[in-house]
């Protein structure tokens, strides 16, 4: 399997995450600063997911708590589609571009990183990159278990 890059698109920052080979773990990877152009802002995602040897690119959704779309999920929708566009000029059809639910990932990564005890500023660097892992990481677990030999479990237990 090929990594996986998850992405939370902010209005001032991208938190971008990377999964290992095996698509089990999502590790926060960078955050890159809004640039004020987005398809200069898709540009620098592709070549972080190309750098990355990725495949497929995870963008978090962010739906309302009843799970339907408002106004941030509909601008999130025809980002991700011009990212698409981004994505197959520069990288070629075997890059993809799916999106997934979001709901509470920001949440959950600031009371990660406030558990760590980590100083306010400091966690206002990685913030993003953490809620990326963490759209990431929920992705991750809603794949179907692939066998051993492709999930490369050297115990040949196929992932739970």
């Amino acid at each position: 399997m090929s990594r996986i890059l998850g992405v939370d698109l902010g209005s001032r920052r991208i938190g971008l995450a990377c999964s290992d080979r095996t698509g089990t773990i999502a590790t926060p990877l960078k955050v890159l600063e809004r640039s004020g152009s987005p398809d200069q802002d898709h540009q620098a995602i592709v070549r972080v997911a190309i750098a990355e040897e990725v495949e497929c690119i995870v963008v978090g959704l962010p739906l309302s708590l009843s799970g339907r779309d408002g106004p941030a999920a509909s601008a999130v929708r025809a980002e991700a589609e011009a990212l698409r566009r981004v994505a197959g000029r520069i990288a070629g059809p075997t890059m993809t571009v799916e999106l997934h639910d979001e709901r509470l990932t920001t949440v959950t990564a600031e009371r990660s990183l406030l558990e760590s005890g980590m100083r306010r500023d400091q966690r206002r660097k990685i913030r993003d990159a953490v809620a990326a892992a963490v759209i990431l990481q929920s992705y991750l677990d809603r794949l179907p278990a692939r066998p051993a030999d492709q999930a490369g479990d050297p115990a040949g237990e196929p992932r739970p």
